[in-house]
């Protein structure tokens, strides 16, 4: 039995020790966390790491009876280092509520306890009342009359710091509760209880839960912040799209508009009234961080398509056919593909372009299909050419938007097929 207990405590230590390792790795690597952060999660894994080493180098020094100062004071640097990590979680807690932590009662309560620890773990050095070491026996500890008492602080912390989470739940994210609940929550009941009943083993188990609890927090804090960082990146390339509108088909716009108010008024309020939806469909999208519905998109792109006609009369025909629309897109999927195909695909000298806008549902999800019979997608051209950045851009929001995709295919008998999938 107690050779079983012995590869037990063994293991958890180990356990613990990779934990500690892989943390501290990730805290130094990981460049979307923040610098405090950063510091904090560095001395959270490096006061674990340098613990479980001490642990090991006492379980080596169990062979050695005769050593017993040797592993009283491995003992004393192991518990004394982690206790840090033990108390750390309330100083988590502060800096996600945003309050001062120096100035916070919590830290300083908590930071006036450890030092009541240490001292008194420090006694442990010079003195058997807390516990004691017997070589004769293969158990080693022996607790002393006092030792609830070298206990009381730690367990105070642990209390002081579970009672401060569980009153500023409500300020805090879902995921950060339930990370520091699981920190702290298995560890203060296992600590209180050892105070009468020695369950030391069950203190390791703890250790490794609160370590996979913290470590989960680094893992989930880097992948919020990337994914943030990336949304904003996406958002920033859809407004720069917006901000970026051809002068020149502006220009062309106005001045039809201006010879029309003599030739056709009623087609200039026409004209005047699709380019006003374009433009406000335009700025719209920079505001929208969300999927918008696709009759949305449809109708900013028939606006759009509307004013190219009036410029180029025979040269564009449009052909819609669309029955499937309850669906959603990112704002500024459909509009730039079309786009696309009469900036590159409009050529006077050749036949008219023809554009054909389909929908329809499928098995998969939804489909929208943008054919033109234009001189073709130049698939050899670099990835930095305009072409391929508009639509490089559009694949990506459609991915972490709603996690569609689109592909590019030549037509047969000349032009370019685009198909987007949603889910």
């Amino acid at each position: 039995m107690i050779d079983w207990l012995n590869f037990f405590y063994n293991f958890i230590v180990g356990v613990a020790l990779l934990l500690s390792v892989l943390g501290l790795w990730f805290a130094a690597i990981m460049p979307g966390i923040d610098r405090w952060s950063k510091r904090f999660f560095l001395t959270f894994f490096a006061a674990l790491l340098l613990s479980c080493l001490f642990g090991l180098i006492e379980i080596i020094l169990y062979s050695y009876p005769d050593l017993a100062a040797a592993i009283t004071f491995m003992s004393f640097l192991g518990t004394l280092l982690l206790s840090l990590p033990l108390s750390m979680p309330g100083v988590y807690l502060l800096r996600c509520c945003g309050e001062d932590i120096r100035s916070s009662r919590l830290f300083r309560t908590v930071l006036g306890l450890w030092a009541v620890f240490a001292a008194l773990l420090t006694i442990t050095l010079f003195s058997d009342v807390f516990y004691y070491i017997t070589p004769e026996t293969q158990y080693l500890y022996l607790r002393g009359p006092w030792f609830p008492l070298l206990m009381l602080p730690l367990t105070a912390i642990m209390l002081i710091n579970l009672a401060g989470t569980i009153r500023r739940r409500e300020r805090l994210s879902r995921k950060v509760r339930l990370s520091l609940l699981v920190a702290q929550l298995p560890m203060t009941v296992t600590v209180l209880v050892h105070i009468f009943i020695d369950i030391y083993p069950l203190i390791d188990i703890c250790t490794v839960l609160s370590t996979l609890s913290m470590y989960g927090l680094i893992l989930s804090d880097q992948v919020e912040q990337y994914m943030d960082q990336q949304g904003e990146i996406v958002h920033q390339r859809a407004s720069i799209m917006v901000l970026q509108m051809r002068p020149h088909f502006i220009y062309n716009t106005m001045t039809s508009i201006y010879y029309l108010c003599d030739q056709d008024p009623q087609k200039a309020q026409r004209v005047t009234m699709d380019f006003t939806t374009y433009l406000r469909r335009n700025f719209t999208a920079i505001a929208s961080r969300d999927p918008i519905p696709f009759s949305d998109e449809l109708e900013h792109t028939r606006a759009y398509l509307a004013v190219e006609q009036i410029q180029f009369e025979d040269s564009l025909f449009v052909d819609y056919d669309t029955p499937h629309t309850q669906f959603c897109v990112p704002p500024l999927t459909l509009q730039p593909i079309v786009e696309n195909a009469v900036k590159h695909g409009m050529d006077p000298d050749s036949a008219p372009l023809r554009i054909s806008i389909r929908t329809r549902e499928t098995e998969l999800g939804s489909e929208i299909i943008v054919e033109d019979n234009g001189p073709g997608f130049d698939f050899t051209a670099a990835n930095d050419s305009e072409p391929h950045i508009a639509l490089a851009n559009i694949q990506q929001r459609l991915k972490m938007m709603c996690g569609g995709e689109m592909r590019i295919m030549p037509r047969e008998g000349g032009g370019t097929v685009v198909k987007v999938t949603i889910p």
